[in-house]
């Protein structure tokens, strides 16, 4: 149909914000999952449940991107926009608190407790910024595709 056939420069540069969303979820998962103290915390078990649906998000949303690129069709049309709008405005929102909540932890356990002897602040550190590498990844596609639903509300 018309107005279906792919025209957006979104999608290709959506499918490598998504890529990289994915990778550095799974990097915060993979090193604070390597830890043995991280169930202890209520606040890196958050962190390990946003990077998973963070990972699990971006990597769905990425399957689509390199299938619309490859029969040159676009998703970028009314319901599916809005869909991943509000997708990527809560997956952003869970990686975002949990990487706050997670530095927070960490400070506290280097910075005030002087624990970083006993537990494994590096490796939080790490997971830590890879959460906030994540949600600054996620920026450029939430961005896209708010402006994308905008301008098509607007237009009808």
């Amino acid at each position: 149909p018309a107005g279906v056939i792919m025209r957006d420069p979104w999608t290709r540069c959506g499918l490598v914000f998504r890529l990289l969303q994915a990778a550095f979820a799974a990097a915060a998962l993979a090193v604070m999952a390597s830890t043995d103290d991280f169930p202890s915390v209520t606040t890196f078990r958050y962190l390990v449940a946003a990077a998973s649906v963070q990972c699990l998000w971006s990597l769905a949303v990425a399957i689509l991107d390199a299938y619309a690129i490859v029969v040159k069709r676009s998703f970028r049309i009314g319901r599916a926009v809005i869909i991943l709008a509000l997708g990527d405005w809560v997956t952003g929102t869970l990686i975002f608190s949990a990487a706050c909540g997670s530095a927070a932890i960490t400070t506290l356990l280097s910075n005030d407790f002087g624990a970083c002897s006993v537990n494994p602040c590096a490796s939080f550190m790490n997971a830590t910024a890879m959460a906030f590498l994540s949600w600054l990844a996620r920026a450029p596609a939430f961005i896209g595709n708010l402006w994308t639903a905008v301008h098509r509300i607007q237009k009808s």
